[in-house]
């Protein structure tokens, strides 16, 4: 990937932000830039914005209460109703987002094993 591309550029900052939280490690799966905790993929990099596995409740409020977050479908392909897309303009406005960074966390790590 080129460092100057809008997506060479989020995933530098997205590493930045979550590589730094307790557990969280990041590696390439299928073309995707995940980022996972327990070894269970939490978020990822979108085409648009990162990909985050929310709880579905949580998922569908976040899309119908705030700008910038839509089911997250990657190359169009249909997801589970746990994820949404984040997307920013500014890659670094993410960090806004670090919350919701947490609580996939925190479902993941509760999720089925």
């Amino acid at each position: 990937m080129n460092a100057d591309t809008p997506e060479s550029s989020r995933k530098a900052l997205i590493d930045e932000l979550l590589l730094k939280l307790p557990g969280v490690s990041a590696r390439r799966v299928s073309n995707i830039d995940g980022y996972f905790v327990a070894d269970k993929m939490f978020a990822c990099i979108g085409d648009k914005g990162v990909g985050l596995k929310l709880p579905p409740a949580a998922a569908t409020e976040l899309q119908f209460s705030r700008d910038g977050i839509s089911a997250y479908s990657p190359g169009g392909m249909a997801t589970t109703r746990e994820w949404v897309q984040i997307e920013r303009e500014n890659p670094a406005d993410h960090a806004k987002d670090l919350q919701l960074f947490q609580d996939s966390i925190d479902y993941v790590k509760k999720g089925r094993r």
